[in-house]
């Protein structure tokens, strides 16, 4: 049983010192535990321990002689504070698992997070892809275009060349059958004025024959 007089000293000491030993970080560690309402659980067993392996022995025993008073002290402090670090560290506990259950929250939050941004990372990879696929046909069927173009650009010069190939050949036809026809025309007229020459010339011919022949005539008479 504790002893009245020690009882009251006790819990003097533990309401004076009630929030010396909390954590400046909300959290506990297994050091804090023991040392509730300013009492070091910890240290008051190793200061039990010491009282005992201090005491004096007995000769030829293994029997040591205690201060009584000394140790029901000790005992009693720490017997008054195990229900209180008991209850500190179940809250300790019930705290744990609620850190657990916030960060257990907090990784599913986080991997849903991931997730989602995986997904949006899939459809803009997925619409990059589909812009590219089309940028690709876009880009082919302009190089089919350009060189349809130039295929009919090179048919239509082709066709232009032969064209005036043919209107040359013919403007060329013409002029040698129009320089026939004129070079035609030059003889015929030569020709006749030739002719007309000629007829001219015979009858000119003709005047004087019959001018000598009459010269003749009248010699001889």
């Amino acid at each position: 049983m504790l002893r009245q007089q020690d009882l009251t000293r006790i819990e003097v000491d533990s309401n004076t010192n009630s929030t010396e030993n909390e954590s400046p970080q909300g959290g506990t560690s297994w050091e804090d535990t023991t040392r509730t309402a300013g009492v070091d659980i910890q240290r008051e067993l190793n200061r039990l321990e010491e009282i005992i392996l201090d005491s004096p022995r007995i000769p030829l025993t293994r029997r040591t002689l205690v201060d009584e008073e000394q140790l029901l002290d000790q005992l009693d402090l720490v017997r008054l504070n195990l229900p209180i670090a008991f209850q500190e560290a179940d809250l300790i506990l019930r705290h744990k698992d609620e850190l657990i259950q916030e960060a257990e929250l907090y990784a599913q939050e986080i991997i849903e997070l991931a997730e989602q941004r995986a997904s949006e990372l899939l459809n803009e990879m997925g619409l990059i892809q589909q812009a590219k696929i089309e940028a690709d046909q876009l880009r082919l069927q302009v190089q089919l275009d350009c060189e349809a173009i130039q295929q009919a650009t090179i048919a239509e010069i082709e066709q232009i060349r032969y064209q005036a190939q043919q209107e040359l050949e013919e403007m060329r036809a013409r002029a040698i059958a129009e320089c026939e026809e004129i070079q035609n025309g030059a003889d015929d007229y030569a020709d006749r004025a030739l002719d007309n020459i000629e007829q001219q010339l015979t009858e000119m011919l003709r005047v004087i024959r019959n001018g000598r022949q009459q010269l003749d005539n009248s010699q001889k008479h």
